[in-house]
């Protein structure tokens, strides 16, 4: 039996979050009998539940502000060896998500070596170019990511472009790497268009079937969602912009709302956020195009769910983004100009078109971002 310690998302069931519906994704479609997956879990308490076969352990975190990331995976890393410990488990892995622990690692790799154990990371996306930190912090992911990279048996990453930047940039370590992305699937939602919750959330947000564009993501600067309202507002358009995200005193809400008086176009809805899985699948189905606006970062989850289900994808131009999208997708650039025009050439269209570009989407994923076929590449890894 290989033990697996899934540390650095926030846990499992999976609500928002890039890596929390990848471990969600992982164990549900779990094929070998021959692993058993730990995840780390964030809580207000400490205990232990399972949970799809797999074992979970909840860790208490205290607010400390941007260093409660840190404290979170520090504390599930000393967990994850005390119980490799105390039950003698041979030959374990622990895949840290994200680079958060690296001046750490070198220390805690090293008692992990000790006990037979693979220390595995996801490098995950740059974070330490992210509007929301400031500049102290930003200058300790880039020097975690660098010990991190440096201490790794294994990096998996999740775009090809993130594997090219680690063996690039840190080639002095001659990090071994490999390539496994994430997952999506391309099933319908069980909800019906006539679903009384369905309906109820149209209602609730004033908002028709196949009559508004949607975003779905984090409400953060380096998502562009300042370019894409300002676009949205200067596009000839009837149709609204659906935006699900976490907004609730968000003060980036508030400064974007200043400088952009969205609140003055009866067009722009923020529609907060949505945690069902089959009712935000049928919302996705159901907009008339997903704008994409993500550059920092590698394969993003959300992007991979709207080329799995809708049919008209208008992404930011950047390399994460054409990775996945290739020919599937429509591109714009933050030039000025440049969405509000491809706004209003998407809504010129024929349906044939339209048609073609959501069978290239759905074939995207198909063959390149399958779940079962993610979780295949995972199990091979671990048990290799």
């Amino acid at each position: 039996m290989r033990d697996v310690f899934i540390i650095g998302s926030k846990g499992i069931p999976a609500r928002y979050g890039g890596f929390e519906t990848f471990v969600e994704q992982l164990v549900r479609y779990q094929k070998s009998k021959e692993i058993r997956y730990h995840v780390a879990c964030m809580g207000d308490q400490a205990k232990e539940f399972e949970y799809r076969g797999c074992h979970c352990f909840q860790i208490k975190v205290p607010d400390i502000g941007p260093a409660k990331a840190v404290w979170y995976d520090l504390a599930a890393f000393r967990y994850s060896l005390k119980k490799i410990r105390r039950q003698s488990m041979k030959s374990p892995i622990i895949y840290a998500l994200a680079c958060r622990i690296g001046p750490f690692a070198g220390f805690l790799g090293g008692k992990l070596h000790c006990m037979g154990g693979r220390f595995f990371v996801n490098p995950d996306g740059h974070e330490w170019k992210r509007a929301k930190w400031n500049q102290a912090i930003r200058k300790y992911w880039k020097f975690s990511e660098k010990l991190m990279v440096k201490h790794a048996d294994l990096l998996i990453c999740d775009s090809k472009n993130i594997e090219a930047y680690i063996l690039n940039q840190y080639k002095q370590y001659r990090p071994k790497t490999t390539y496994i992305a994430y997952g999506a699937n391309v099933g319908k939602s069980r909800l019906s268009d006539t679903d009384g919750t369905l309906l109820e959330w149209y209602r609730k947000w004033g908002l028709k079937p196949k009559e508004y564009f949607l975003i779905v993501g984090r409400f953060v600067p380096e998502n562009n969602y300042e370019t894409m309202i300002r676009e949205f507002m200067s596009a000839k358009t009837d149709k609204k912009l659906a935006i699900i995200s976490n907004v609730e005193e968000n003060p980036f809400y508030r400064k974007l709302e200043e400088k952009t008086g969205f609140s003055g176009d009866s067009r722009i809805v923020f529609c907060q956020t949505v945690y069902e899985e089959q009712l935000l699948k049928k919302i996705r189905e159901n907009a008339f195009a997903y704008l994409h606006g993500h550059e920092v970062g590698g394969t993003n989850p959300s992007l991979l769910e709207a080329l799995g289900s809708t049919k008209v994808n208008l992404l930011l131009d950047v390399g994460f983004n054409r990775e996945v999208g290739e020919d599937a997708a429509l591109y714009w650039t933050k030039r000025k100009g440049s969405l509000s025009s491809l706004i209003q050439t998407a809504e010129e269209l024929l349906e044939s078109e339209i048609d073609v570009l959501g069978s290239k989407a759905k074939k995207r994923i198909l063959t390149a971002y399958s779940f079962e076929q993610i979780a295949e590449e995972y199990e091979k890894q671990f048990l290799g």
